[in-house]
Formats: C-alpha cells, sequence, structure tokens
C-alpha cells in the first residue's frame, strides 16, 4: 500500500502494534501471576481493538494519501501549464492551511508572469516606437548626406541641408536624452535633491528660455503669479518638467497665440497652471497624452518624441504632485499641476 512508502507512518503502525501487544502480554501476565490462568476474552477483546486501532489507522492515511494525491496532481498540472490549477482547501486544519499557501503562492506566481509578460509586451512596443521616432530623422539625414556630397552643389545649398542635418540630430539627441531622463527615474536610480524654491523665480526662468522662440512665432508668455509663493522641491527636474509643458502649449498654437503660466499657494499646497488658446486637444486624445510615443492623427505637432508629456508627468508624480488637463477643440488647452505641503496638511 502507498500508505507504506512513508517511512514515518511505517513506524507508526508499528509502535501502535507494539502498544497493543505489549498491554496484552502486560495483563496476561498480571491475570497469570493473580489467578494462574489466561483470559482467551481478553486476547479476543485486544485484538479486536488493535485491528480497529490499525484499521481506523489505514483509513485516516489513505484519506490523506488520496487528499495528497490530488494535490500534487493539481501542483502538477499548474507546472504543466494550467495556470488555474488550484488544490481544494476549504476543510480546516494544518494541511489546509498549507494548501491555503500553496494557492497563494500560485496567485503571485501568476501576478509575476503577468506582469513580465506586460514588460515584455511594453519593450517590444517601446523598441518599435523608438525605431520609428528615429526612422524619420535618419532618413532625413541620409538623403541630406546624399545631397551634400554632390560636387556641383552651391555653397548656399550645402550650408542649408548642413542646417536641416543639424536639426535632425538635435531631433535624435533629444529622443535619446528624453529616454534615458524618463527610463532612469522609472529605475529610481535619480534621487531628487530638493530645497525651497521660488516658484516666481522658476517661471521667469522658463519663460526667459522661450523668450527667443516666443518672439521667432510671435507668441507671448504671459506669467501670473505672486512673489512669495514657494516650496520644496528638485529645481532643475521641476523646471524641465513645466518646460515640456510650456514646450507642447508652443507646438500646438499659431502665431499670435498667447501661453499663460500662473501659480498660487493653496491651504494645503501650490498650483501651477499652463493655459493656451490654441487648437485644443481632440477627445478622443485626451486619455493617452501621457501615454509614451502616443502621437495623435489629429495633431499638427510633426517633430515631437512623444516624450515630453509622459516626462513631465513622471517627474511631477516623483515630486508627489498631480497633474491634470482640461481642452477643448478650438479653444485651447489647460494643464493644472497641485503639489500637496504635508506642512501645512
Amino acid at each position: 500500500m502507498k500508505i507504506f512508502a512513508n517511512k514515518e507512518n511505517k513506524k507508526l503502525f508499528l509502535a501502535v502494534s507494539v502498544i497493543c501487544v505489549a498491554s496484552l502480554l502486560l495483563t496476561q501476565g498480571f491475570l497469570w501471576l493473580c489467578y494462574q490462568r489466561f483470559s482467551l476474552f481478553l486476547l479476543l477483546v485486544f485484538v479486536l481493538a488493535g485491528g480497529a486501532i490499525l484499521a481506523a489507522c489505514c483509513f485516516y492515511f489513505k484519506k490523506q494519501n488520496q487528499i495528497m494525491e490530488q494535490a500534487v496532481s493539481q501542483i502538477n498540472a499548474y507546472l504543466d501549464g494550467n495556470r488555474n490549477a488550484r488544490i481544494e482547501c476549504d476543510d480546516e486544519g494544518e494541511l489546509y492551511r498549507l494548501f491555503h499557501s500553496v494557492n497563494s503562492l500560485a496567485a503571485v506566481l501568476n501576478a509575476h508572469a503577468d506582469n513580465e509578460l506586460r514588460e515584455k509586451e511594453f519593450l517590444k512596443n517601446t523598441i518599435s516606437d523608438i525605431f520609428h521616432q528615429l526612422k524619420t530623422p535618419l532618413a532625413a539625414l541620409n538623403i541630406y548626406n546624399g545631397l551634400i556630397q554632390d560636387d556641383d552643389m552651391e555653397l548656399s545649398m550645402v550650408k542649408e541641408f548642413a542646417d536641416l542635418s543639424e536639426q535632425e540630430l538635435d531631433r535624435i539627441e533629444t529622443l535619446v536624452q528624453n529616454l534615458l531622463k524618463i527610463t532612469r527615474l522609472d529605475a529610481g536610480a535619480i534621487v531628487l535633491e530638493k530645497s525651497t524654491e521660488n516658484v516666481a523665480d522658476m517661471m521667469r526662468d522658463i519663460e526667459l528660455h522661450f523668450a527667443y522662440r516666443a518672439r521667432q512665432e510671435k507668441k507671448e508668455i504671459i506669467l501670473s503669479g505672486s512673489d512669495h509663493v514657494s516650496f520644496s522641491c528638485d529645481r532643475d527636474w521641476l523646471s524641465e518638467a513645466i518646460d515640456n509643458i510650456v514646450k507642447n502649449a508652443f507646438d500646438h498654437t499659431e502665431s499670435g497665440a498667447a501661453i499663460r503660466i500662473a501659480w498660487k499657494a493653496l491651504p494645503s499646497g501650490v498650483q501651477i497652471v499652463v493655459k493656451d488658446n490654441g487648437c485644443g486637444i481632440h477627445p478622443e486624445d485626451i486619455h493617452h497624452i501621457f501615454k509614451r510615443f502616443y502621437r495623435s492623427r489629429f495633431s499638427i505637432d510633426i517633430q515631437g518624441s512623444g516624450l515630453g508629456l509622459p516626462l513631465a508627468k513622471t517627474v511631477i508624480e516623483a515630486h508627489g504632485g498631480a497633474i491634470e488637463v482640461d481642452s477643448e477643440l478650438g479653444r485651447g488647452t489647460s494643464f493644472t499641476i497641485n503639489f500637496l505641503i504635508p506642512t501645512k496638511l
């Protein structure tokens, strides 16, 4: 029988048998010493009782063996690829606690497998997106390089194509730098170096950063907020995040547009709003704009990499903040950033 394959079971049955025989011998010995006779009835009782105990033990261990066989069968089914295989564990007892833990382990393994699958799919899609993002500037560079190598080309044309090549190289550099930044933030490889910063000073630096582009495109940056609003942040990273939002506003507005940057102190934090009067975001895109490499079929921006807004969101959330977007087609878009200040809660 399978129950005797277990050495511990053998020892138990042997111990029960020895106890029964010893008890019988002691009892019969006592009767012989006292009455000079043996009892056949007592012998029969011990034999029947011992047999009943051994039979009960056999039944119990046989039942336990069946339960274990079913558990092993379910575990093997799981190992063979059936991710829904589970061990029945509706009863109480230590064995069923073990089965429940095994089922919990299977659920955790399934969750890890799902996460790994999603990560692989994300990596696959990311590599595909990077390829498509690089394919256009690389193709353009190849064309420009071929044209520049033409000995009959005028010097002015050579300079023009060299400038175009430089623009494409800048696009590639921006893409790679943004990818590195967002990947390092995701991996927790960057520690934000926070200090108390004046919001008005930060916004004036951002205005200065876009001043040349504003003049070139005949657009206006309007700042609005108190000079006395401050909070703890990593100035470089947060400035880059807001830079990306303002750049998005420039990319999606026409000549003569106004980009407004407003900030104010709230009872429990600080709020920064970047608003434009551009073309707005199509309702189809409003829930996707923070996805990496997302490019709307309605977008007029043909230069963007699709990483600016996701990077901004990642940086803002790393500061414990939240970003929301509100947009109306033909009227403009507003990005609202809220930072909680724990000391004011």
